[in-house]
């Protein structure tokens, strides 16, 4: 056994804190976390406010894998290495397919093109995310997991019966995942395979209380007169453009969530300033490349 510092969380928010503490690198992969009877302790690496010390048993020896991101089924590889690709798919039994991305994220409909390295001649799987279930076609529509703690966090700050609008829905996490607390949502999308893998999901998961619309983001004022409680805008290379869409659309003292990749704190404020909000708040979300990053700036309409 092994002391170390850790945190302690009830075991119904032990999943989306994991995923908090993993992404934020504190999470001490080293040591297995342990349940108390309610609570999970989650050991860290470093004293974070409301540590305790307590004796952790050791994880064994974990073999070291080529770079990766799992979605579902399918591992996509940072490196194109057929052999490490092999080795990948041997070491974890619940993937199917490894691919590797010949293209950065491209074109109106958002998609990248992908290579199969090793395993099944598939983009398509099937995701699990706090409940909802996702079927999903990287090679339609694009997808990452890797926001899963920043739609528990919206769907935490929304008071019950909301009137949503998902500017660029994709595939449908954010809107299913909203849906729980909203009286409507209506998930737009440029993208008709998209829309289309969104109408599965939403029958997969028997939401009934989510519009699904094909529709440029900047045409949504001449379809919907109605305002909006909260707007989502997770277009992370362009959605700042759709701005003006978005003001129109959100109620006075409703929210927008403006996602962007940025290389330096503050970099759209002056942009967002502009237009009649009475607060602005900007919040990390992850790490993106060297000296880049994503970002959301919760934006309240005046």
């Amino acid at each position: 056994m092994v002391q170390q510092w850790c945190i302690r969380v009830g075991r119904r928010q032990g999943e989306q804190r994991r995923r908090a503490l993993l992404e934020q690198g504190v999470l001490d992969l080293t040591l297995k976390p342990r349940k108390d009877g309610e609570s999970v302790l989650f050991p860290v690496l470093a004293m974070l406010e409301g540590c305790t010390r307590e004796e952790f048993e050791a994880h064994p020896v974990i073999e070291d894998l080529p770079r990766h991101e799992l979605i579902g089924g399918i591992a996509i590889m940072q490196d194109r290495d057929p052999g490490e690709a092999e080795r990948l798919l041997v070491s974890r039994p619940s993937i199917h397919t490894v691919l590797f991305p010949e293209s950065d994220v491209e074109g109106d409909f958002r998609t990248r093109r992908f290579e199969v390295l090793a395993g099944q001649p598939t983009t398509r799987t099937r995701y699990i995310e706090h409940g909802h279930r996702f079927d999903i076609d990287l090679s339609v529509a694009y997808f990452s997991g890797r926001l899963s703690t920043e739609r528990q966090r919206i769907l935490s700050s929304m008071e019950t019966g909301e009137c949503v609008l998902d500017m660029f829905a994709g595939v449908g996490p954010y809107a299913i995942t909203l849906a729980g607390k909203a009286g409507l949502v209506v998930a737009s999308d440029l993208n008709p395979g998209a829309v289309q893998l969104l109408v599965r999901n939403l029958s997969l998961n028997r939401t009934r209380n989510v519009l699904a619309v094909l529709a440029d983001a900047s045409h949504l004022t001449r379809v919907f007169p109605r305002r909006f409680n909260r707007v989502i805008m997770n277009l992370p290379l362009g959605a700042v453009r759709f701005l003006p869409c978005a003001v129109n659309l959100c109620l006075p003292g409703g929210v927008i969530h403006c996602y962007a990749l940025q290389e330096k704190e503050g970099e759209f404020l002056p942009e967002i300033e502009q237009y009649p909000v009475s607060d602005v708040c900007e919040r990390y979300v992850r790490s993106y490349s060297p000296g880049r990053w994503h970002a959301v700036y919760d934006i309240t309409r005046e």
